[in-house]
């Protein structure tokens, strides 16, 4: 009796234990989301804006199916401009609680940040640790300019990753992105630099130049 009592416990034991190590790993993939160049967050955005954040608090929001209370912390933000969405104030930016389910942490002393993110049905905006959020004061110039036009007209080009050599594109309507075999960053030369642009053929390229590029331009142009 006593035998199968222990059997029963650590059947029981391991079931929790393989319960424990489910939930684990799906925290963990909760937050799991692949590098983009800071076109393709811009472009996959509903809302890009420059904001300052000057506090936040936690909230309530609502219950799951369990019957569990939902937390959100919602920033305070004093906006500065608009580069994509509606073209009015948001005043509120929500996230997740906690980094395991995406939660991004900012800075309230009134720190400019580059804030991109998803629009809700209803017009709040959310954003997560996979979206592109950067201190405003950290971007490059040619990142800066290229928010108001030159990321907008490559939309419809593809950046393909490059995570080992060697790397291929499989048409012209695609750019290389080679900054993490190159520097070992996602935040290198190509992202800090580069807008991938539509030509006239409907091919793409990679662009460097301080002004909006020429409507038949053929290869990449320094400033």
């Amino acid at each position: 009796m006593f035998s199968k009592m222990s059997r029963t416990a650590n059947s029981v034991l391991v079931t929790l234990a393989i319960l424990f190590i489910w939930r684990v790993e799906k925290l963990a993939e909760a937050c799991s989301c692949s590098p983009a160049h800071p076109q393709q967050a811009f472009c996959n955005s509903d809302v890009v804006i420059r904001a300052r954040v000057v506090g936040s608090q936690v909230i309530d929001a609502g219950n799951d199916i369990y019957g569990n209370a939902i937390k959100r912390v919602q920033y305070d933000v004093k906006m500065i401009k608009v580069f994509k969405g509606p073209n009015r104030n948001f005043d509120m930016i929500y996230t997740a609680p906690t980094s395991a389910v995406c939660g991004v942490t900012l800075e309230t002393n009134s720190k400019e940040y580059l804030i991109a993110g998803k629009l809700e049905s209803d017009g709040t905006m959310h954003v997560t640790l996979c979206d592109f959020i950067e201190p405003w004061e950290g971007l490059s110039a040619t990142q800066k300019k290229s928010l108001v036009q030159r990321y907008e007209m490559g939309c419809d080009c593809k950046i393909t990753h490059c995570t080992s050599i060697p790397c291929t594109i499989s048409g012209p309507a695609e750019c290389l992105w080679t900054d993490w075999v190159i520097e070992k960053s996602v935040n290198g030369n190509q992202a800090k630099h580069f807008a991938c642009i539509k030509r006239s053929d409907d091919s793409c390229a990679w662009y460097r130049g301080s002004a909006p590029p020429k409507k038949d331009f053929l290869d990449i142009e320094d400033p």
